[in-house]
């Protein structure tokens, strides 16, 4: 049985195999209903094998097929969910057709909702002990773990990535290292190549994300929920080199759930914002949570005019409206950060802006604070990094002599004159003196929002 835990006393429980599979990038395509109440959509997740896995396979098969074994018997499920697979046909509910050249761009088809019917109901077949029951399953399938509750997962698929157009500039080394030529070999071949990728080709790494993310179905994996994860299997599939290391998960949100606070802001309008705490971002989306899981993401989101979408991005996304009605937004962060700093903030905010009169003071006050050029320039050379390669700002000269990092300022609309008059004339002066205390600023800009009162966490920070 799982354990009963209490968020508010317990420590959290990591039930993500990350040891032999870790994901390295997400990517969100969601649809955000404040009426409802429902965040709905999909998620595709890219992985790479674990250290555990590569150190105990070059041993053999069985040290590492008895760590599932008992992974497997320590977990019991709440809810099982055995789809009917069709493995001569590779299709997706997602069109696939030509994509915008630039990974920004959302196309209009991909905010039609997919039809899951009876999905959800035939989901609730009761499964304990058979979960992992020889006669049913067979204990030797590789079981993939994720971080989730408080979700209702719909559909899990393997992504078809070798059907993405262009894509064959990652097969080419493929072939050359005699790697099998068998169709899911390759995939598994493709995502890793990408995932690989050297940090100063990121934005062709994000291009290919998009598209691979868009790319068909090509078999439905089982499936089975419990109180604090997603377990995952392919049958026949009994380590993780041989598991699909590109998956698409359909699911929706649960108005209780408790990474997100669905409320009214100051105005009195709707709005929805993740809180982090108590149970981090695993009622918002299936996630990895042990500390070695630090991934890059990337996210569209819709939702009906009027709103305005905040995330926790590296670009400052504008609004692409797909259809009357409907806005879409869409950011990314290059960084590999844990999936628990992913914020999303839905609300009818305003951005205030500062009036022209008043743009002159802003300006003196960004210079007063910065630093003087000898001292910028003996940090710049002082400062080395020991981290995973990334686009790094700390090696970006430009990146470390900017005392301002590019911010906007967003809230409701009773409180735009408070923010104009006050805020605006110290978030200058507090990213300089930031800068003047720690260095460069990691993080290539900011927004600000203006939260409701009930807000009772920094997971947004």
């Amino acid at each position: 049985m799982e354990t009963q835990l209490d968020p508010m006393k317990d420590d959290l429980p990591l039930m993500a195999n990350t040891s032999y599979m870790l994901v390295k990038h997400y990517v969100l395509d969601l649809d955000v209903d404040l009426k409802s109440k429902v965040i709905e959509g999909s998620i595709v997740l890219f992985f790479e094998t674990g250290s555990q896995y590569r150190k105990t396979s070059s041993t053999g098969k069985e040290c590492c097929q008895s760590q599932f074994d008992e992974t497997c018997k320590m977990r019991a499920s709440e809810s099982c969910y055995i789809p009917m697979i069709n493995v001569s046909t590779c299709s997706s509910e997602m069109e696939y057709n030509d994509f915008a050249d630039s990974a920004k761009e959302e196309e209009a088809t991909s905010g039609e909702k997919s039809n899951h019917s009876n999905t959800e109901q035939a989901s609730g077949i009761s499964s304990s002990k058979d979960d992992c029951d020889i006669e049913n399953h067979g204990n030797k399938d590789f079981l993939l773990v994720l971080d989730c509750c408080d979700l209702s997962v719909l559909k899990v698929e393997e992504v078809d990535v070798a059907a993405v157009s262009g894509i064959e500039k990652f097969t080419e080394s493929a072939k050359l290292s005699g790697v099998s030529k068998e169709l899911e070999d390759l995939r598994n071949r493709i995502v890793h190549e990408l995932v690989t990728l050297p940090a100063d080709r990121w934005k062709e790494q994000l291009y290919y994300f998009t598209h691979c993310s868009r790319a068909p179905g090509c078999g439905e994996l089982l499936f089975s929920t419990g109180t604090w994860s997603l377990e995952i299997r392919k049958s026949g599939i009994q380590t993780p080199g041989d598991f699909p290391h590109a998956i698409r998960i359909r699911y929706k949100t649960k108005p209780e759930g408790r990474s997100v606070t669905w409320t009214t802001d100051q105005s009195g309008r709707p709005c929805v914002y993740t809180i982090g705490s108590p149970i981090n971002n695993r009622a918002l989306f299936p996630c990895q949570e042990p500390p070695i899981a630090l991934s890059t993401w990337q996210a569209s989101v819709r939702t009906a005019a009027g709103f305005v979408v905040l995330m926790s991005g590296e670009n400052s996304a504008e609004p692409v409206q797909l259809r009357e009605g409907i806005l879409s937004w869409y950011y990314y962060v290059s960084m590999p950060m844990p999936a628990s700093t992913f914020t999303i903030a839905v609300g009818c905010w305003q951005e205030v802006k500062q009036q022209f009169f008043k743009q002159t003071d802003a300006i003196e006050t960004n210079t007063e604070f910065s630093l003087p050029s000898s001292q910028a320039d003996f940090r710049w050379h002082e400062e080395i990094c020991g981290h995973v390669e990334y686009p790094c700002r700390f090696q970006n000269p430009a990146a470390r002599l900017q005392a301002v990092i590019p911010y906007r300022v967003f809230s409701p609309w009773c409180l735009m004159e408070s923010c104009e008059e006050y805020l605006l004339q110290i978030i200058p002066q507090c990213l300089s003196a930031a800068y003047a205390t720690l260095g460069t600023h990691p993080f290539s800009r900011l927004d600000v929002l203006i939260v409701p009162s009930n807000f009772s966490s920094l997971g947004m920070a």
